[in-house]
């Protein structure tokens, strides 16, 4: 009998502190996000993105940035369980890398700081500022700092499977990409299907490339976007690839930063590209650890509290949020009674 093939352990990441909240139009407290972090800890989570260093002025979501990994460090709930969790920021820019050092050097900063670049010139100008050039040559110079005092460095590459501005790009270019990074100091890459244009097919013959080219799958993760529904499909076509890490948000929510907050328009990273700015966001982490789990791979979570923390999630951000398993469960065991 034909077999699926796949993986049969993973390391699932949840970034829902920081890319689910970046595009919520109300300030998430920081308490809350405290809370979130430190439930997701408690419930088997070894791999967490904590905030955004760059300029609040564009992103206040993360205005409590050095509040919040204080918190998180000191927290009495989770203290004694950070050595094997792995706190990631997001550090664009040069002001941000140097935030996260300082951060780091005065004890609660992060572990891991996260740079990002897009095969579209267009879509890294809209994100960063400046052009690729001139951030590789940043990149290049602020990885080294970074990795000097202690912090892991992950190399993003986005717009793999297509551009919201400039439309298709080729695959291959992300591969050289992804060298580069490795070149200039990454210790491992998130590969983004940053707004949902990634069809389950490409995803399988991309990661196959990267797979063959850079074959340790720890060096790898895998970033989706739900904006056409495509999401789990994608999760499945990359394991069928041999990918083994993945990330999501807790009701699938996120997306670009948002430029609406707390009834004051902001800057964020300018106006929305997608057709519909409430239907956006990443693969929901609850769904596909609950998938995982059902086809018999080890996620190290623990699948009900997870579910706890879902639903709570929905009452934070105040609506019902894109996850069905929070809903309706996990598949029965056994006689449920009906």
């Amino acid at each position: 009998m034909a077999e699926l093939k796949y993986p049969k352990k993973v390391i699932i990441g949840d970034i829902t502190v920081r890319d689910g909240y970046q595009h919520e139009e109300k300030f998430i407290p920081t308490a809350a996000k405290l809370w979130v972090l430190e439930e997701l800890i408690l419930a088997g989570f070894k791999h967490l993105e904590v905030t955004n260093f760059g300029p609040p002025k564009y992103m206040p979501q993360f205005k409590d940035a050095d509040e919040l990994f204080k918190a998180i460090r000191n927290s009495k709930k989770v203290k004694h369980l950070l050595n094997e969790v792995e706190l990631t920021a997001i550090t664009i820019r040069e002001r941000a890398i140097e935030r996260a050092i300082n951060a780091r050097k005065e004890g609660y900063g992060p572990d891991r700081i996260l740079l990002m670049v897009s095969t579209s010139e267009s879509h890294h100008r809209r994100n960063s500022g400046i052009s690729l050039k001139e951030y590789w040559e940043m990149a290049e110079k602020y990885i080294k700092m970074a990795r000097d005092v202690g912090m892991k460095v992950c190399g993003t590459v986005s717009t793999i499977w297509g551009c919201p501005i400039e439309g298709p790009t080729d695959m291959k270019k992300a591969i050289e990409f992804t060298k580069r990074w490795f070149d200039i100091g990454a210790t491992d890459i998130e590969h983004a299907d940053h707004d949902g244009s990634a069809p389950p097919n490409k995803v399988y013959e991309y990661f196959s490339m990267v797979m063959d080219t850079f074959p340790d799958p720890e060096l790898h993760v895998a970033h989706f976007h739900v904006t056409r529904g495509w999401g789990l499909a994608n999760v499945l076509a990359a394991l069928q690839a041999g990918v083994v890490r993945f990330e999501g948000t807790l009701g699938g929510i996120g997306g670009q930063p948002a430029n609406f907050v707390d009834g004051v328009p902001v800057p964020g990273t300018g106006k929305y590209y997608y057709r519909d700015p409430n239907l956006t966001g990443l693969v929901s982490t609850e769904d596909m650890v609950v998938m995982l789990d059902e086809m018999g791979i080890d996620t190290g979570i623990d699948v009900d509290r997870l579910l706890e923390i879902g639903n709570m999630n929905e009452k934070i951000v105040g609506r019902r949020l894109r996850s069905e398993t929070i809903k309706n469960g996990r598949i029965p065991k056994e006689p449920t009674g009906f």
